[in-house]
Order: C-alpha cells, then structure tokens, then sequence
C-alpha cells in the first residue's frame, strides 16, 4: 500500500504558471518580480487596511534569526520561549548566544501560559530581557492578547512563531499580526508550501527593509562588494517564490479542507473514551488546523491503548502519525535551561499524537485510516 503521509504538498495548479514566466524572462538568479509579487500577497492577505510589510525568507528559522538581531539579542540576554515548539523557535536564540528561559503552556490553547510567562518576567525583571516568543502551535491561535498586555506591562516585544498558524485568526484578527515581528513557514510539510521557505512579517517597515539587506549578505550601497556588518544568505529565490504565489490562489482553500479533515476525526472519534482534541477554547479562536492533534489517556481508553500503541500500528499500514513536540525543556541540547511552569507541556507530549491531515487526503486514504483507528479503538 502506498504511504499515507501526516502532511504532504499540495499543489493548485497555477504554481508552474509563474515558475515558468521566471524561466521564459530568465529570472533565474535570486530576487525578481515573483519575490516582489509574493511578498504582497503576504501582506495583503494577513491585513488588508493598513498593510503589513514582508520579507521573503529561505526559512521561518532565518525569519525568527533575523527578528533576533534586529532587537539586538545578545550574549547574556534573555529571551522568554514557549517550551512545547519545534527547534526552529529555539535556536535562533542559542545562535545568538542568549539565555533561554522556557515557558509552560496552558490546556486551553496548548501555547505558552500567561500565568507562567508572567512568574518568569518578575523572576528575571532585573535581567535584560530581550523579546517574548510565543508559538500558535499546529494553527492554534495562543492566548495572544493576555500574552501581548504582559508583555506590554514589562515593556518587552512579542516576537510570534506563526509558522504553523497561517490563515489562523484570533478575534478575526490573522496570527502574525499581533506581536513586534512574526515568523511565517512554506516548508514542504506547511499549510501552504514553496518546497522550502519563510517570512518575516511586521507592521514597522524598518525592520522589513533591515531584514532584507542582512538576508542578502548585509551588502553596502556600493559599487564595490562592501560590508560594515555581518550578513546571511537567507532570501528567498525567484523561482521559490513563483511557487509561492500559486499557492497563495489556493490558501483559503487549503484551510477549509484542514478544518474539514478535523471534523471528520472528530465525527470518527465521537463516544471513543479517552481521546480529546486540541479545541479552539471559543468563538474568538480560529484554527486552521494545520494538524489535528489529539491526547490519548491511557487510564480511560478500552484496553489501556495509548498513544506509541496507536503511532506504532499505523506505523505498520503505511500511514504516517507523530507524536506532539518533545518539550524543548526536555532536550539533551537545553539540559539544565530554566523552565517555568507544571509540566502541563510534558503531559501533552506523554499523551499525544498528530494524525494525518494533508488537504490532499482521498476518500480511500480516510478510508484506510479509519479502518486501522477501528481496529484499535473499536473492536
């Protein structure tokens, strides 16, 4: 049987329309009218009325890299950091040689607690604390008005992991519209992909136009190649871009069929004991559900099944699941790294299982997959 992945490209049709206009004008080279065009599709999707300012990226990595040195995190700074999240978030800050402080989530959203977040800024308040970096974690939007108003209070910037979190909303406001700067991801496995790529968005067209002269080497106005700082090879090509922009045509849609896959789990799972879902906590949440996300309670669910037992015989039809995030508390890399919260990330993680959701998922591949979930939850 072919491979059911947890989350494949999904391609609308028109990408190749602009990957072939950049050959047919030879825009081979980085930078170019797809760059341009694609980075205004960005902005004018997450804000229309006052138009946030885009920087195409090779990464979010490089995105969230580039938020860093633009605040000026350095040695012996602090920046506060969601623990339950992907490296991607964390080590843009070990690349900059800043303390790591992390933070707990709550049970409502999955994302940093405000309550922790708050016990961590008095803890340090007479450190340098650079930046707050909350993640809307596999689309769900964070507690990012309490988080912004703590943040407020102790006069530091939120830096939003939005990676996961595009065409997500809170109070139908777009996620990577709220904090200093945002980060945004395209990689392969994203709600929309160029293969391999990220933004940097925000509000301030300062931190746009800088981002974009150290994503290109930090080059001087010269004619000569001339440079006062250090700089990174970090902007998106042409031809990424292109691919980009067909699928911005295709994004809402994408989000539909997400959120459709959701209920479908949801309508499967529906009087299974033991299974619960990460849930938009009211109507002021609006996930995309990049990834349904469930926990198993092994203590409730018939038979003790728990979550490796239901990775592990997916694993055997071919279809792909994984486990949620390993806390980056728990990482090897941060061994001994401050943490401040109950372990509710550590429970989530202990418990919990992203199930395939892929907006180009058939009829048959549900099929299959339901067909391997009742032979463990309901027989």
């Amino acid at each position: 049987m072919d491979k059911i992945w947890l989350s494949s490209p999904h391609m609308g049709g028109s990408e190749q329309k602009f990957v072939n206009e950049a050959f047919k004008a030879n825009w081979i080279a980085p930078l170019g009218p797809n760059v341009n065009g694609f980075e205004q599709d960005i902005s004018l999707y997450l804000e229309k009325e006052n138009q946030l300012q885009t920087a195409a990226l090779t990464s979010g990595t490089a995105a969230l890299h580039l938020a860093l040195r633009m605040l000026h995190v350095e040695q012996d700074d602090v920046v506060m950091v969601q623990s339950f999240t992907f490296c991607g978030t964390t080590n843009p800050v070990s690349y900059q040689g800043a303390d790591i402080v992390f933070i707990d989530s709550e049970l409502d959203t999955w994302n940093m607690c405000p309550i922790a977040l708050e016990a961590a800024l008095e803890h340090y308040k007479n450190k340098s604390i650079k930046a707050i970096m909350p993640v809307h974690l596999y689309g769900m939007p964070a507690k990012i008005d309490e988080i912004q108003q703590i943040a407020d209070y102790y006069n530091i910037p939120v830096i939003e992991d939005a990676a996961e979190a595009l065409g997500s909303k809170y109070r139908n406001r777009k996620c990577g519209t709220f904090g200093e700067m945002a980060a945004l991801s395209f990689n392969g496995n994203k709600i929309i992909t160029t293969s391999g790529g990220g933004a940097l968005v925000s509000k301030y067209k300062h931190y746009i136009e800088q981002a974009r002269f150290l994503a290109t080497q930090a080059r001087d106005d010269a004619p000569h190649y001339q440079h006062s700082q250090i700089g990174y090879n970090y902007r998106m090509s042409n031809i990424v871009a292109g691919i980009g922009r067909g699928q911005m045509e295709v994004l809402d849609e994408r989000v539909s069929q997400r959120r459709a896959n959701n209920r479908r789990y949801r309508e499967f799972f529906d009087g299974v004991s033991g299974i619960t879902f990460q849930t938009e906590p009211s109507d002021d949440y609006f996930s995309n559900y990049w990834l349904t996300a469930i926990l198993i309670d092994s203590d409730l669910t018939v038979g003790g099944i728990g979550r490796e037992d239901v990775r592990l015989y997916l694993a055997e039809e071919n279809i792909e699941s994984r486990p949620l995030w390993k806390p980056m508390h728990m990482q090897l890399v941060y061994e001994g790294t401050k943490f401040f919260g109950k372990g509710v990330c550590e429970k989530l993680f202990e418990q919990g299982l992203c199930l395939p959701s892929g907006s180009n998922l058939t009829h048959e591949e549900f099929e299959r997959i339901f067909i391997a979930l009742g032979k463990i939850f309901k027989n």
